[in-house]
C-alpha cells in the first residue's frame, strides 16, 4: 500500500478532477507528499543513518545546480523532455520485470540509467515550469495549479534521484 499508494492518487488525480483548482491540486500534492514521505520511512530501516544522510546531501546539490541549468540555460529541452519520458517509461517497466527476476547486475543498470534520466528531468521540469509561468501572465488559478503540478514533479524528480543514488552508493544494515 505504502509502495504503490502514491501512483494510484496520482492516476486517480489525472482521471477524476476535470475541473482542476488550485485547492484540489495543493491537496493532491500534500497527499502524494505524505504518502512518499511514510515509504521513506522505511528506507531509514534499510540503509545507516550516514548513508542517508550523504545521499541526501550529494542529491540536494545536484538538484540545485541541474535547476539552475534548467533554468538559465537558452536551450530548448522539449525534445529532450521527451526522450527523457521514454526513459523514464522504460524504467519502470525495466523495474518491473526486475521485481520478478531479481537480478542483481540488472538493478545496477537500471539505478545508473535512473540517475541520468532523473537528472535530466530535474532540468526539463524546472524549465517547462518556468514557461508556463511566462506563458499564463497573470492567470492566478491557473498559476496556481501550474505550480502545484511543476512542485510534484520535481519532488518526485528529486526522491526518485536520490533513491537511485541511494542503491548505488548507499551502506545497507
Amino acid at each position: 500500500i505504502v509502495a504503490f499508494g502514491p501512483l494510484a492518487v496520482m492516476l486517480f488525480g489525472a482521471v477524476a478532477m476535470r475541473n482542476v483548482t488550485p485547492r484540489s491540486s495543493g491537496i493532491l500534492y500534500w497527499t502524494i507528499v505524505g504518502m512518499m514521505g511514510a515509504g521513506l520511512g522505511a528506507i531509514t530501516l534499510l540503509y545507516t543513518g550516514t548513508s542517508i544522510a550523504s545521499t541526501f546531501l550529494i542529491t540536494a546539490t545536484a538538484f540545485g545546480g541541474l535547476s539552475l541549468v534548467g533554468y538559465t540555460t537558452k536551450k530548448d529541452l522539449t525534445g529532450f523532455g521527451s526522450f527523457l519520458m521514454v526513459g523514464l517509461f522504460g524504467l519502470v517497466i525495466a523495474s518491473l520485470v526486475n521485481m520478478f527476476l531479481g537480478n542483481s547486475m540488472m538493478s545496477f543498470i537500471i539505478s545508473v540509467v535512473g540517475v541520468f534520466v532523473f537528472a535530466g528531468l530535474i532540468a526539463y521540469d524546472t524549465q517547462k515550469l518556468k514557461m508556463q509561468y511566462y506563458d499564463l501572465g497573470g492567470d492566478q488559478a491557473a498559476l496556481g495549479v501550474a505550480t502545484n503540478y511543476g512542485a510534484l514533479n520535481l519532488y518526485l524528480d528529486f526522491i526518485n534521484l536520490f533513491l537511485m543514488l541511494l542503491r548505488l552508493f548507499g551502506d545497507r544494515r
